[in-house]
Protein backbone atom coordinates (compact mmCIF):
# COMPACT_ATOMS: atom_id res chain seq x y z
CA UNK A 1 0.00 0.00 0.00
CA UNK A 2 1.48 3.40 -1.03
CA UNK A 3 1.42 6.69 0.85
CA UNK A 4 -1.54 8.03 -1.13
CA UNK A 5 -3.65 5.09 0.00
CA UNK A 6 -2.47 5.56 3.58
CA UNK A 7 -3.42 9.22 3.34
CA UNK A 8 -6.94 8.35 2.14
CA UNK A 9 -7.42 5.83 4.94
CA UNK A 10 -6.18 8.36 7.51
CA UNK A 11 -8.69 10.93 6.22
CA UNK A 12 -11.52 8.40 6.48
CA UNK A 13 -10.47 7.56 10.03
CA UNK A 14 -10.61 11.23 11.06
CA UNK A 15 -13.88 11.84 9.21
CA UNK A 16 -15.48 8.96 11.12
CA UNK A 17 -14.87 10.81 14.40
CA UNK A 18 -15.27 14.48 13.50
CA UNK A 19 -16.05 15.75 16.99
CA UNK A 20 -13.12 13.94 18.55
CA UNK A 21 -10.77 15.16 15.80
CA UNK A 22 -11.93 18.75 16.33
CA UNK A 23 -11.40 18.57 20.08
CA UNK A 24 -7.97 17.01 19.53
CA UNK A 25 -6.98 19.87 17.21
CA UNK A 26 -8.17 22.47 19.72
CA UNK A 27 -4.96 22.36 21.76
CA UNK A 28 -2.84 22.87 18.63
CA UNK A 29 -5.14 25.67 17.40
CA UNK A 30 -4.86 27.53 20.72
CA UNK A 31 -1.10 27.03 20.86
CA UNK A 32 -0.37 28.20 17.31
CA UNK A 33 -2.74 31.18 17.46
CA UNK A 34 -1.20 32.23 20.79
CA UNK A 35 2.32 32.04 19.37
CA UNK A 36 1.35 34.10 16.30
CA UNK A 37 -0.56 36.69 18.34
CA UNK A 38 2.02 37.22 21.09
CA UNK A 39 5.01 37.29 18.74
CA UNK A 40 3.19 39.77 16.49
CA UNK A 41 2.62 42.05 19.50
CA UNK A 42 6.29 41.79 20.51
CA UNK A 43 7.47 42.48 16.94
CA UNK A 44 5.02 45.38 16.56
CA UNK A 45 6.15 47.04 19.78
CA UNK A 46 9.80 46.59 18.73
CA UNK A 47 9.19 48.25 15.36
CA UNK A 48 7.20 51.06 17.00
CA UNK A 49 9.87 51.90 19.57
CA UNK A 50 12.70 51.61 17.03
CA UNK A 51 10.91 53.88 14.56
CA UNK A 52 10.33 56.55 17.19
CA UNK A 53 13.95 56.50 18.35
CA UNK A 54 15.26 56.72 14.79
CA UNK A 55 13.05 59.76 14.18
CA UNK A 56 14.72 61.76 16.97
CA UNK A 57 17.98 62.33 15.11
CA UNK A 58 21.42 60.73 15.09
CA UNK A 59 23.17 63.29 17.35
CA UNK A 60 21.03 62.56 20.41
CA UNK A 61 22.64 61.19 23.57
CA UNK A 62 20.65 59.35 26.24
CA UNK A 63 21.72 59.34 29.88
CA UNK A 64 19.82 56.81 31.96
CA UNK A 65 20.07 55.61 35.57
CA UNK A 66 21.33 52.04 35.89
CA UNK A 67 24.26 50.23 34.32
CA UNK A 68 23.24 48.93 30.91
CA UNK A 69 26.79 48.11 29.82
CA UNK A 70 26.47 44.44 30.80
CA UNK A 71 23.17 44.20 28.95
CA UNK A 72 24.81 45.61 25.82
CA UNK A 73 27.47 42.91 26.17
CA UNK A 74 24.80 40.21 26.15
CA UNK A 75 24.41 39.64 29.90
CA UNK A 76 20.64 39.13 30.20
CA UNK A 77 20.85 38.83 34.00
CA UNK A 78 21.86 42.51 34.14
CA UNK A 79 18.47 43.70 32.90
CA UNK A 80 16.70 43.87 36.27
CA UNK A 81 19.68 45.58 37.91
CA UNK A 82 19.88 48.20 35.16
CA UNK A 83 16.19 48.98 35.35
CA UNK A 84 16.30 49.43 39.15
CA UNK A 85 19.14 51.96 39.11
CA UNK A 86 19.22 55.15 41.21
CA UNK A 87 17.05 57.92 39.71
CA UNK A 88 18.34 61.30 38.55
CA UNK A 89 17.28 64.60 40.10
CA UNK A 90 17.06 68.15 38.75
CA UNK A 91 20.49 68.88 40.30
CA UNK A 92 22.06 66.21 38.07
CA UNK A 93 20.44 67.76 35.00
CA UNK A 94 21.63 71.23 36.00
CA UNK A 95 25.19 69.95 36.48
CA UNK A 96 25.27 68.47 32.99
CA UNK A 97 23.66 71.53 31.40
CA UNK A 98 26.03 73.96 33.11
CA UNK A 99 29.13 72.08 31.96
CA UNK A 100 27.94 71.51 28.38
CA UNK A 101 25.92 74.63 27.61
CA UNK A 102 28.24 75.61 24.72
CA UNK A 103 28.30 72.11 23.21
CA UNK A 104 24.78 70.72 23.57
CA UNK A 105 21.15 71.26 24.50
CA UNK A 106 20.13 69.42 27.67
CA UNK A 107 16.69 68.55 29.00
CA UNK A 108 15.31 66.23 31.71
CA UNK A 109 12.89 63.58 30.52
CA UNK A 110 9.99 62.02 32.42
CA UNK A 111 7.68 59.42 30.92
CA UNK A 112 4.46 58.17 32.49
CA UNK A 113 0.77 57.87 31.74
CA UNK A 114 -2.32 59.79 32.82
CA UNK A 115 -6.09 59.88 32.39
CA UNK A 116 -6.97 62.57 29.87
CA UNK A 117 -10.46 64.07 29.48
CA UNK A 118 -12.28 67.25 28.44
CA UNK A 119 -14.70 69.20 30.63
CA UNK A 120 -17.52 69.07 28.10
CA UNK A 121 -16.96 65.43 27.26
CA UNK A 122 -17.37 62.44 29.53
CA UNK A 123 -15.02 60.47 27.28
CA UNK A 124 -11.71 59.67 28.97
CA UNK A 125 -8.57 58.10 27.53
CA UNK A 126 -5.30 56.91 29.02
CA UNK A 127 -2.45 58.68 27.29
CA UNK A 128 1.32 58.63 27.47
CA UNK A 129 2.84 61.68 29.16
CA UNK A 130 6.16 63.11 28.00
CA UNK A 131 7.65 65.80 30.23
CA UNK A 132 10.69 67.87 29.27
CA UNK A 133 12.41 71.17 29.97
CA UNK A 134 12.62 74.44 28.09
CA UNK A 135 14.86 73.04 25.34
CA UNK A 136 12.17 70.62 24.19
CA UNK A 137 12.04 71.76 20.54
CA UNK A 138 15.83 71.68 20.13
CA UNK A 139 16.43 68.34 21.83
CA UNK A 140 13.38 66.35 20.72
CA UNK A 141 12.91 68.07 17.36
CA UNK A 142 9.16 68.32 18.01
CA UNK A 143 7.29 69.66 14.98
CA UNK A 144 4.06 71.56 15.61
CA UNK A 145 1.19 72.00 13.18
CA UNK A 146 -0.40 74.69 15.36
CA UNK A 147 0.39 76.71 18.47
CA UNK A 148 3.72 76.74 20.28
CA UNK A 149 5.85 74.90 22.81
CA UNK A 150 6.15 76.10 26.40
CA UNK A 151 8.68 78.73 27.44
CA UNK A 152 11.40 78.54 30.07
CA UNK A 153 9.33 80.79 32.36
CA UNK A 154 6.44 78.30 32.10
CA UNK A 155 8.84 75.52 33.08
CA UNK A 156 10.09 77.52 36.06
CA UNK A 157 6.53 78.29 37.15
CA UNK A 158 5.30 74.70 36.58
CA UNK A 159 2.56 76.06 34.31
CA UNK A 160 -0.29 73.73 33.45
CA UNK A 161 0.16 73.90 29.69
CA UNK A 162 0.24 71.01 27.24
CA UNK A 163 1.18 70.10 23.69
CA UNK A 164 -1.04 67.29 22.46
CA UNK A 165 -0.69 64.72 19.70
CA UNK A 166 -3.06 64.65 16.76
CA UNK A 167 -4.57 61.37 17.97
CA UNK A 168 -5.53 62.96 21.29
CA UNK A 169 -7.16 65.86 19.40
CA UNK A 170 -9.18 63.46 17.24
CA UNK A 171 -10.46 61.54 20.26
CA UNK A 172 -11.18 64.39 22.66
CA UNK A 173 -11.51 67.54 20.54
CA UNK A 174 -12.90 66.38 17.17
CA UNK A 175 -13.66 69.19 14.75
CA UNK A 176 -12.40 71.84 17.16
CA UNK A 177 -9.40 74.13 17.23
CA UNK A 178 -7.43 72.63 20.12
CA UNK A 179 -5.32 75.73 20.81
CA UNK A 180 -6.63 77.34 23.97
CA UNK A 181 -8.90 74.40 24.79
CA UNK A 182 -8.92 72.99 28.30
CA UNK A 183 -8.19 69.34 29.06
CA UNK A 184 -7.77 67.44 32.31
CA UNK A 185 -4.82 65.23 33.24
CA UNK A 186 -5.62 63.03 36.23
CA UNK A 187 -8.37 65.53 37.08
CA UNK A 188 -6.13 68.62 36.92
CA UNK A 189 -6.87 71.33 34.36
CA UNK A 190 -4.38 72.08 31.58
CA UNK A 191 -4.49 74.57 28.70
CA UNK A 192 -3.55 73.28 25.26
CA UNK A 193 -0.93 75.58 23.70
CA UNK A 194 0.37 73.38 20.87
CA UNK A 195 -0.56 70.57 18.48
CA UNK A 196 2.02 68.10 17.15
CA UNK A 197 2.17 67.22 13.48
CA UNK A 198 0.56 63.89 12.71
CA UNK A 199 3.21 61.21 12.28
CA UNK A 200 1.08 58.05 12.14
CA UNK A 201 2.14 54.73 13.65
CA UNK A 202 0.64 52.58 16.38
CA UNK A 203 -1.97 53.61 18.90
CA UNK A 204 -0.01 52.68 22.02
CA UNK A 205 0.88 55.25 24.67
CA UNK A 206 4.39 55.79 23.30
CA UNK A 207 3.18 57.10 19.93
CA UNK A 208 3.60 60.85 19.42
CA UNK A 209 0.07 61.05 18.03
CA UNK A 210 -1.47 59.69 21.21
CA UNK A 211 0.74 61.45 23.75
CA UNK A 212 0.58 64.66 25.76
CA UNK A 213 3.75 66.68 26.38
CA UNK A 214 4.03 68.98 29.41
CA UNK A 215 6.84 70.81 31.29
CA UNK A 216 8.78 68.45 33.53
CA UNK A 217 8.19 70.62 36.61
CA UNK A 218 4.46 70.35 36.04
CA UNK A 219 4.77 66.57 35.65
CA UNK A 220 6.60 66.31 38.97
CA UNK A 221 3.68 68.07 40.66
CA UNK A 222 1.14 65.98 38.76
CA UNK A 223 2.87 62.69 39.62
CA UNK A 224 4.04 63.77 43.11
CA UNK A 225 7.59 62.68 42.29
CA UNK A 226 10.89 64.54 42.00
CA UNK A 227 12.74 61.81 40.08
CA UNK A 228 13.89 62.15 36.47
CA UNK A 229 13.66 59.11 34.20
CA UNK A 230 16.48 60.20 31.89
CA UNK A 231 18.59 63.12 30.72
CA UNK A 232 18.50 63.82 27.00
CA UNK A 233 21.41 65.65 25.42
CA UNK A 234 21.57 66.77 21.80
CA UNK A 235 24.94 67.74 20.40
CA UNK A 236 24.98 71.05 18.54
CA UNK A 237 27.78 69.63 16.40
CA UNK A 238 27.73 65.88 15.60
CA UNK A 239 31.54 65.87 15.70
CA UNK A 240 31.39 66.57 19.46
CA UNK A 241 29.43 63.39 20.29
CA UNK A 242 32.36 61.46 21.74
CA UNK A 243 33.60 64.44 23.78
CA UNK A 244 30.10 65.07 25.19
CA UNK A 245 29.64 61.43 26.23
CA UNK A 246 33.02 61.41 27.97
CA UNK A 247 32.28 64.69 29.74
CA UNK A 248 28.87 63.47 30.97
CA UNK A 249 30.53 60.42 32.53
CA UNK A 250 33.04 62.66 34.30
CA UNK A 251 30.25 64.90 35.65
CA UNK A 252 28.00 62.13 36.99
CA UNK A 253 30.57 59.56 38.17
CA UNK A 254 31.24 61.19 41.59
CA UNK A 255 27.54 60.93 42.53
CA UNK A 256 26.59 57.67 40.77
CA UNK A 257 29.78 55.67 40.39
CA UNK A 258 29.09 53.16 37.62
CA UNK A 259 25.33 53.14 38.23
CA UNK A 260 24.37 55.10 35.11
CA UNK A 261 24.68 54.72 31.34
CA UNK A 262 25.51 57.13 28.54
CA UNK A 263 24.92 56.05 24.99
CA UNK A 264 24.18 57.30 21.52
CA UNK A 265 21.09 56.53 19.49
CA UNK A 266 22.73 53.53 17.80
CA UNK A 267 23.67 52.07 21.16
CA UNK A 268 20.19 52.68 22.53
CA UNK A 269 18.65 50.99 19.51
CA UNK A 270 20.85 47.97 20.24
CA UNK A 271 19.75 47.86 23.88
CA UNK A 272 16.08 48.30 23.04
CA UNK A 273 16.37 45.64 20.34
CA UNK A 274 17.90 43.20 22.82
CA UNK A 275 15.25 43.89 25.46
CA UNK A 276 12.38 43.68 22.97
CA UNK A 277 13.73 40.44 21.50
CA UNK A 278 13.88 38.94 24.98
CA UNK A 279 10.27 40.00 25.53
CA UNK A 280 9.21 38.53 22.19
CA UNK A 281 10.97 35.21 22.86
CA UNK A 282 9.46 35.03 26.34
CA UNK A 283 5.96 35.61 24.95
CA UNK A 284 6.53 32.99 22.25
CA UNK A 285 7.89 30.51 24.80
CA UNK A 286 4.91 30.96 27.09
CA UNK A 287 2.50 30.44 24.20
CA UNK A 288 4.43 27.33 23.10
CA UNK A 289 3.47 25.58 26.33
CA UNK A 290 -0.07 25.22 25.00
CA UNK A 291 1.39 23.55 21.89
CA UNK A 292 2.99 20.96 24.18
CA UNK A 293 -0.37 20.41 25.87
CA UNK A 294 -1.98 20.04 22.45
CA UNK A 295 0.62 17.43 21.48
CA UNK A 296 -0.08 15.39 24.59
CA UNK A 297 -3.77 15.55 23.68
CA UNK A 298 -3.00 14.19 20.21
CA UNK A 299 -1.00 11.30 21.68
CA UNK A 300 -3.79 10.40 24.13
CA UNK A 301 -6.44 10.41 21.41
CA UNK A 302 -4.27 8.36 19.06
CA UNK A 303 -3.68 5.78 21.80
CA UNK A 304 -7.45 5.57 22.32
CA UNK A 305 -7.87 5.23 18.56
CA UNK A 306 -5.37 2.36 18.43
CA UNK A 307 -7.25 0.60 21.24
CA UNK A 308 -10.62 1.06 19.50
CA UNK A 309 -9.34 -0.10 16.11
CA UNK A 310 -7.32 -3.11 17.28
CA UNK A 311 -9.57 -5.54 15.40
CA UNK A 312 -9.35 -3.43 12.23
CA UNK A 313 -5.55 -3.48 12.49
CA UNK A 314 -5.61 -7.26 12.93
CA UNK A 315 -7.76 -7.74 9.80
CA UNK A 316 -5.50 -5.46 7.74
CA UNK A 317 -2.37 -7.30 8.87
CA UNK A 318 -4.02 -10.68 8.25
CA UNK A 319 -4.69 -9.79 4.60
CA UNK A 320 -1.15 -8.55 3.98
CA UNK A 321 -0.67 -5.06 5.43
CA UNK A 322 2.93 -4.53 6.43
CA UNK A 323 4.17 -3.01 9.68
CA UNK A 324 5.15 0.09 7.70
CA UNK A 325 1.60 0.44 6.34
CA UNK A 326 0.08 0.48 9.83
CA UNK A 327 2.79 2.84 11.12
CA UNK A 328 2.28 5.26 8.21
CA UNK A 329 -1.51 5.29 8.64
CA UNK A 330 -1.44 6.42 12.27
CA UNK A 331 1.49 8.84 11.85
CA UNK A 332 -0.33 10.47 8.92
CA UNK A 333 -3.50 10.80 11.01
CA UNK A 334 -1.50 12.50 13.76
CA UNK A 335 0.23 14.86 11.29
CA UNK A 336 -3.10 15.73 9.65
CA UNK A 337 -4.55 16.70 13.01
CA UNK A 338 -1.60 18.96 13.83
CA UNK A 339 -1.33 20.47 10.32
CA UNK A 340 -5.04 21.30 10.14
CA UNK A 341 -4.89 22.69 13.67
CA UNK A 342 -1.80 24.71 12.71
CA UNK A 343 -3.47 26.24 9.63
CA UNK A 344 -6.57 27.19 11.62
CA UNK A 345 -4.40 28.54 14.45
CA UNK A 346 -2.32 30.68 12.06
CA UNK A 347 -5.51 32.12 10.57
CA UNK A 348 -6.99 32.91 13.98
CA UNK A 349 -3.71 34.39 15.23
CA UNK A 350 -3.32 36.63 12.16
CA UNK A 351 -6.93 37.82 12.43
CA UNK A 352 -6.45 38.47 16.13
CA UNK A 353 -3.31 40.53 15.42
CA UNK A 354 -5.20 42.51 12.80
CA UNK A 355 -8.06 43.17 15.26
CA UNK A 356 -5.60 44.36 17.93
CA UNK A 357 -3.74 46.67 15.53
CA UNK A 358 -6.13 49.52 16.41
CA UNK A 359 -5.11 49.26 20.08
CA UNK A 360 -1.54 47.93 19.99
CA UNK A 361 1.15 47.92 17.30
CA UNK A 362 1.23 44.40 15.83
CA UNK A 363 3.34 42.90 13.07
CA UNK A 364 2.70 39.37 11.78
CA UNK A 365 6.12 38.22 10.61
CA UNK A 366 6.77 35.41 8.14
CA UNK A 367 9.30 33.79 10.47
CA UNK A 368 6.73 33.61 13.27
CA UNK A 369 4.19 31.96 10.96
CA UNK A 370 6.81 29.49 9.67
CA UNK A 371 8.01 28.73 13.20
CA UNK A 372 4.50 28.13 14.52
CA UNK A 373 3.62 25.88 11.56
CA UNK A 374 6.90 23.94 11.89
CA UNK A 375 6.26 23.30 15.57
CA UNK A 376 2.68 22.24 14.93
CA UNK A 377 3.87 19.66 12.39
CA UNK A 378 6.66 18.56 14.73
CA UNK A 379 4.11 18.08 17.51
CA UNK A 380 2.10 15.77 15.24
CA UNK A 381 5.14 13.70 14.29
CA UNK A 382 6.64 13.52 17.78
CA UNK A 383 3.45 12.64 19.65
CA UNK A 384 2.09 10.42 16.90
CA UNK A 385 5.05 8.08 16.55
CA UNK A 386 4.52 6.17 19.81
CA UNK A 387 0.83 5.33 19.22
CA UNK A 388 1.62 4.46 15.58
CA UNK A 389 4.51 2.20 16.62
CA UNK A 390 2.29 0.50 19.18
CA UNK A 391 -0.34 -0.14 16.51
CA UNK A 392 2.18 -1.49 14.01
CA UNK A 393 3.58 -4.00 16.52
CA UNK A 394 0.23 -5.66 17.30
CA UNK A 395 0.13 -9.39 16.70
CA UNK A 396 -2.56 -10.04 14.03
CA UNK A 397 -3.93 -13.16 15.78
CA UNK A 398 -4.24 -11.35 19.14
CA UNK A 399 -5.72 -8.33 17.39
CA UNK A 400 -8.40 -10.44 15.69
CA UNK A 401 -9.40 -11.84 19.06
CA UNK A 402 -9.89 -8.34 20.47
CA UNK A 403 -13.47 -7.34 21.22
Amino acid sequence: MNLVESFKIALKGLAANKARAALTMLGVIIGVSSVILLISIGSGVTNEVTGQLEGLGSNLIYVMPGNYEELMNGNMAAMSGAMMGQQFTVHDVDAVETQLSDKAWVTPYIENSARVSVNTNTNEIVSGIEALGGNVTQVMDIKLSAGRAWTQSEVTGAARVAVIGDGVREQLLPGRDPIGAEIKLNGQRFRVIGLREKVGGGAMGGSQDSSVAIPYTTAQNLLSSSSINAIMVKAKNPDDMHFIQTRIRQILRPAFGADFSVFSQDQLLGIMGTMMNILTYMLGGIASISLLVGGIGIMNIMLVSVSERTREIGIRKAIGARTWDILAQFVIESILLSVLGGIIGITIGALGAWALSSVLPTTVTLWAVALAFFFSVSVGVFFGVYPAHKASQLDPIEALRHE
